[in-house]
């Protein structure tokens, strides 16, 4: 048996290949425009084989467990045909799957200290991890609520552009009002609640979901929950900028 024909493995250097512009990038530039050899060459070789077999059980774990478990309670939620569980799930998963989302404690942790250093609130740890939590809970209220309207959208049969065009408006609106200590974070919470949790499990629920229901095509109807998760937490965020 090739050893491409092993699904892990085959994964594996798909990651690898996946990667490999990223380090192109990086040695060209190093060697041949700042002109001076890569520092640490055996950390960096070690880092990019943990980086490459994490992507790879990463993949694995998305194609074995995140995309089916989404897309069968889907069509499950579909089935059972109450609308009521099904928005209620939408909006949890949405929420749970945004406090847990790395990228945004990340950014929050980022936001207190700034905002600490910038005399918006006071530079002690209590207040700044309050200030952390407060911007986390209200993304992902955001995005459980965005993910809820996107889903109502599959069983309506909404055009997508009626929602995210009016969504965009409002944006542009609220940057003019809102603080402007508070509008590169909310641009930024946009941005990063759609990252590795996030995405794969609301991805499949859309998918199933448009699937499951008689007249929905899931390549139209399926995808732009993504686009609801990352609208919303703009708007919420600065109008959280805007009340502290």
């Amino acid at each position: 048996m090739s050893l491409a024909r092993i699904p892990f493995l085959k994964q594996l250097i798909s990651s690898f290949f996946d990667l490999a512009p990223i380090l192109a990038v990086v040695t060209i530039f190093q060697l041949l425009v700042i002109r001076q050899p890569i520092p640490d060459l055996t950390s960096l070789l070690f880092g990019t084989l943990l980086v490459v077999v994490g992507l790879t059980f990463f993949v694995q774990g998305l194609e074995q467990g995140l995309f089916p478990i989404g897309e069968s309670m889907a069509y499950s939620f579909a089935k059972k045909g109450s609308l009521m569980w099904l928005l209620i799930f939408a909006f949890s998963l949405g929420f749970a799957t945004t406090v847990a989302e790395p990228a945004l404690i990340a950014v929050g942790d980022e936001a207190a200290k700034v905002a600490a250093q910038g005399g918006m609130i006071e530079n002690n740890d209590q207040s700044m991890k309050s200030y952390a939590l407060g911007l986390r809970l209200t993304v992902a209220f955001s995005v459980g609520l965005a993910i809820l309207i996107g889903v109502l959208r599959i069983i309506r049969g909404w055009p997508l552009p009626y929602l995210i065009i009016p969504g965009y408006i409002g944006i542009m609106i609220m940057t003019i009002f809102a603080p402007a200590e508070i509008v590169g974070i909310a641009y930024d919470s946009g941005g990063v609640t759609t990252s590795t949790i996030t995405v794969p499990l609301v991805t499949a629920l859309g998918v199933g979901l448009a699937s499951s229901i008689k007249g929905r095509n899931p390549m139209v109807d399926g995808f732009g929950l993504i686009a609801f998760a990352s609208l919303t937490p703009m708007i919420f965020v600065m109008a959280y900028g805007m009340i502290l």
